[in-house]
């Protein structure tokens, strides 16, 4: 390594497997960035269910080992490339991807994914933003092509995706209506539903007269044509560079009106990662964002 060559902390998964295979290092080089790259001084890293399935080696994307998880960055830019020029030295920001991996101290990214922060936002909210909010306004608003006056069933609506949904389809005009637990539904209030089912009753379903499942469900497609209904997939990983633009214009003003206000959840240092991840697949279903804080 150089003489000089700047370090930095940050997790590193050389094998894949559980939580026990994310291991903290100390002597990480510090990226470089180039070109159209900009370098990102971490204060706050949000974690996404999608980062345990990529860990542990069963996603249908798999990184080249060695690597360090994350993608939801907040924090300050650090450095440039040559070719980044919407970005200075000091601009608080987030990211929607990154190319070295968020669960470190410093974090390299294209600075099309990176977007700039406004100051009612702090850094835990930045780091709130990305997966969840980029999702749920793909789901609806690009996918469902929801419109004014329609109806939005949300299940499990106080967790990451599930307030983010709520707050873009209550600024989009439609009604909300979402099942949580007992103790999460004053939260989900106050993000935006109309209604909170109590997903721990039995037949709650029966209450909203729409069927929802959270695993495997058979079908009989002539019940889709009868109602003219859809079944729509959605992931953000098909989403273009000019989607992500779009949407991003459009989660920005939610900052500047106040409609997009990430909620936090569990918070942990980069040293409890493991126990992080741990807790995201096997918690009782916390509410709001999962964030590591450097």
């Amino acid at each position: 390594m150089a003489t000089g060559q700047k370090l930095m902390r940050a997790i590193r998964v050389f094998e894949f497997g559980g939580p026990e295979v994310l291991k903290l290092q100390l002597d990480v080089a510090v990226p470089i960035p180039k070109d159209h790259q900009v370098l990102i001084k971490v204060h706050a890293c949000g974690v996404n269910p999608v980062e345990t399935y990529i860990r542990s080696g069963t996603y249908s994307r798999k990184p080249l080992l060695p690597y360090t998880p994350g993608s939801d960055v907040a924090g300050v830019i650090e450095a440039v490339g040559d070719n980044a020029s919407a970005f200075k030295k000091g601009d608080r920001v987030f990211t929607s991807s990154t190319i070295s991996g968020g669960y470190a101290e410093y974090a390299l990214a294209a600075d099309h994914t990176v977007y700039k922060l406004p100051e009612k936002l702090d850094f835990k909210q930045g780091a709130a933003i990305g997966i969840p909010y980029f999702t749920a306004y793909r789901a609806l608003i690009h996918s469902a092509r929801v419109k004014a006056g329609e109806s939005v069933l949300v299940h499990r609506v106080s967790g990451r995706v599930g307030l983010a949904a709520c707050q873009i389809a209550r600024a989009y005009g439609l009604k909300v209506l979402g099942t949580a637990g007992t103790e999460e539904g004053k939260v989900v209030l106050q993000n935006g539903a109309h209604e909170v089912f109590n997903h721990r009753e039995v037949n709650y379903i029966d209450k909203i007269k729409v069927v929802g499942n959270r695993g495997t469900i058979e079908i009989n497609p002539r019940d889709t044509m009868t109602k003219e209904s859809s079944i729509i997939g959605v992931t953000l990983f098909a989403t273009t560079k000019e989607e992500f633009q779009q949407y991003a214009a459009a989660l920005q003003a939610g900052m500047e009106i106040g409609w997009l206000k990430p909620v936090i959840g569990s918070q942990y240092p980069l040293e409890k990662v493991a126990q992080a991840h741990e807790n995201i697949i096997h918690g009782s279903g916390a509410t709001g964002k999962m964030i590591l804080l450097l």
